[in-house]
């Protein structure tokens, strides 16, 4: 289970009794935040949520898991991992932020850290490393951060003492929330991944702002997942989105709900991002474009899934630059958090944003432009899409994003994957191993 892999849960009476009542304490808390939800699907995502949280969580704690060597707590108190952290988040600008970045060694992780901190705000980011994908893309996206001075802390969010020493070593004021378990159809195969990252790390992060005395602003990464079974286009954020396709995005849906809940009872500035298919260099090997180029390169076939009466599915791709300016302005513009110390002073922002490119390219047209820029043909397998979570098509409404946060995509799609093959022939070259399975 990649996503556990940085966990620490010693097997100790103590702990196992701790982690009881910890679970005892969020199964209450969540009946009292939703009993007044209409959605009662969700309440049965949460209910399912925690208990496969807390049996999968105390199995490892019976078997000695083997991801208890992945830890990173021997570092934490050590002063020099301190200074590294006050290093990274000392501001070089006026009116400066100090943000910690979830997920930091992510894709979209690695680019806004780099953005925040070239226009000089402080940023200290958090990461687990898992093997999802293959680790070594994540250390070296570690390694160029690491080349602008950005730290990254090996931990878990779900880690309740590593946030509460990060925080107690910065007064952060925003949090950029971009970890999570992606992938849609990785849920089929792991869904407890998706539990621990998706619900249970969001609560143990949101836990900790909510109770900083001076609680911090924050930003996250939802999706264009949470659509799901909505067929009106283009979405828009005051459509329904009640009828999510997969686990993955049930998972982003009930994680708008909590992050709700959380700014009605503690007062946290919160604002969602609903993320449309985002690429571009240092990007996700799972994802079709990705799996593509590397499959064209070396001369095996790839596979074009379609959907019902042999349709192409299409998708509004976004480019990364695009998102990070979307990222970097919901920070900008986020409210303050009216809280202290787990007690609401009055109300807070609560926003939420598609991040789109608003033009929707069918993926026979990506094949096709990678085919121009690689300067090969595709081998290519139609195969009508199967049941395992994706939707037909994606088309984001961001005329809210263009009004309250000046938002304007500027990369179209044949312009942004030329900028990745260009990047992936210089990183990769022509001979990178199997890939996982791809998403779209």
């Amino acid at each position: 289970m990649p996503q556990l892999e940085e966990e620490l849960f010693p097997s100790t009476p103590g702990r196992i009794k701790s982690d009881r009542m910890h679970y005892n304490t969020m199964n209450r808390t969540f009946h009292r935040c939703f009993a007044s939800t209409s959605t009662m699907f969700l309440w049965a995502l949460f209910l399912i949520a925690l208990t496969a949280s807390y049996i999968s969580f105390q199995s490892f704690i019976t078997s000695g898991s083997r991801y208890l060597h992945h830890t990173s707590h021997t570092s934490i108190g050590d002063l020099h991992w301190e200074k590294q952290i006050r290093s990274s988040a000392q501001i070089r600008r006026q009116n400066g932020l100090t943000v910690l970045v979830t997920g930091a060694a992510g894709f979209v992780g690695t680019h806004v850290s780099l953005a925040l901190k070239k226009r000089g705000d402080g940023v200290v980011g958090i990461d687990n490393f898992n093997d999802y994908y293959d680790p070594s893309l994540k250390k070296s996206r570690r390694s160029m951060l690491e080349s602008y001075h950005i730290f990254i802390v090996k931990g878990d969010i779900n880690d309740q003492k590593l946030l509460a020493k990060l925080f107690e070593i910065v007064p952060f004021t925003h949090v950029m929330h971009l970890a999570a378990q992606a992938g849609v159809r990785y849920a089929m195969e792991n869904p407890n991944s998706y539990v621990h990252s998706n619900i249970a790390g969001l609560v143990t992060l949101l836990e900790q702002c909510k109770s900083a005395d001076r609680q911090p602003a924050i930003v996250w990464a939802s999706s264009s997942s949470v659509y799901g079974l909505n067929e009106k286009v283009p979405f828009s954020e005051s459509d329904q989105t009640d009828q999510p396709a997969s686990l993955y995005a049930a998972t982003k849906k009930a994680g708008e709900e909590i992050t709700h809940t959380y700014n009605h009872i503690y007062g946290l500035s919160i604002t969602g991002l609903r993320f449309f298919t985002v690429y571009g260099p240092w990007g996700r090997p799972d994802m079709a474009y990705f799996s593509f180029t590397k499959n064209i390169l070396q001369g095996k076939p790839i596979t074009v899934y379609r959907g019902k009466d042999r349709v192409d599915l299409a998708r509004d791709f976004t480019y990364i630059d695009d998102i990070v300016k979307g990222c970097v302005a919901s920070l900008d513009t986020a409210g303050k958090s009216t809280g202290s110390g787990g007690k609401k002073r009055g109300p807070a922002p609560y926003r939420i944003y598609n991040l789109g490119n608003t033009s929707p390219v069918t993926v026979p047209a990506l094949v096709s432009i990678l085919e121009k820029n690689l300067k090969m043909k595709a081998k290519k397998n139609m195969v009508e899409m199967p049941g395992n979570g994706d939707v037909p098509f994606t088309h984001a409404n961001i005329s809210l994003a263009q009004r309250e946060l000046g938002y304007k995509p500027t990369t179209d799609l044949s312009t942004g994957l030329r900028k990745f093959v260009k990047w992936y022939l210089t990183y990769y070259g022509y001979n990178q191993g199997k890939g996982n399975s791809v998403n779209l």
